[in-house]
């Protein structure tokens, strides 16, 4: 479109707006965050109130770390679902990922809770007969438990383009990591080997607790009628 007298000074472009349209879950999920966030401390999981981010509740997914470069989705938006053919809650987030970026995504995985940080994922989907072109963008927020650890996190997940036969599983086009809190420097994820022995063979101690919190999602979700709500209580 073009500015009065035909320049292209005025000229707006709509596969911008389409984009900044389609990214509107993701902002709002990462803005809620940032607004429970302290100076000094990433939010507590009992803090997630799905009236914060009730647009994109479709599209938001919680996990919980259970080894150091893997999480579990515990509580998921429908999006996610649609996307794998099959009810996700319960499943590590990397199903979503093709097997040959799991590494490169367990590292991302690695940062989100050492850091603690933000991590923004461009994603491309794998093609194949009946899977027609997708992209998708995904951002990974990090919360603490009750106990004040950092395993657990939040995220969301747009895509664009026809979701055609599932399971869909996505390349990783570009990872971005920034630091969660103000004046933090990044710290580098160890690596499983250089783990302790405790940590590293025992995902077991990550498991949740049976007394854990009220999966504060599940009864909000559920009055919207355009959103499945599936949990995991393993």
């Amino acid at each position: 479109m073009l500015g009065k007298g035909g320049s292209g000074e005025d000229v707006v472009s709509m596969t911008d707006r389409e984009k900044m349209r389609r990214l509107a879950p993701l902002r709002q999920v990462e803005a809620y965050w940032h607004g429970l966030c302290a100076r000094d401390a990433v939010p507590l999981r009992s803090q997630i109130d799905p009236r914060g981010m009730e647009d994109a509740l479709e599209n938001a997914f919680l996990m919980e770390r259970i080894a150091p470069t893997m999480a579990k989705i515990r509580v998921a938006g429908s999006h996610l679902n649609d996307l794998m053919g099959m009810q996700i809650a319960g499943m590590p987030l990397s199903s979503l990922i093709a097997p040959a970026d799991r590494e490169r995504f367990g590292q991302a995985v690695a940062e989100l809770f050492a850091g603690p940080c933000i991590v923004r994922i461009d994603l491309t989907a794998e093609g194949g007969f009946g899977k027609p072109d997708m992209e998708a963008n995904m951002v990974l927020l990090p919360l603490r438990s009750d106990f004040g650890d950092q395993t657990r996190a939040l995220g969301a997940l747009v895509s664009h383009g026809r979701i055609g036969r599932t399971p869909r599983r996505f390349v990783m086009r570009n990872v971005e990591v920034t630091p969660a809190l103000t004046g933090q420097d990044i710290v580098p994820a160890d690596r499983p080997e250089d783990m302790a022995p405790a940590l590293r063979e025992d995902p077991a101690r990550f498991a949740p607790r049976t007394s854990a919190p009220a999966d504060s999602l599940r009864a909000p979700i559920t009055e919207r009628g355009h959103l499945k709500l599936i949990v995991s209580n393993d």
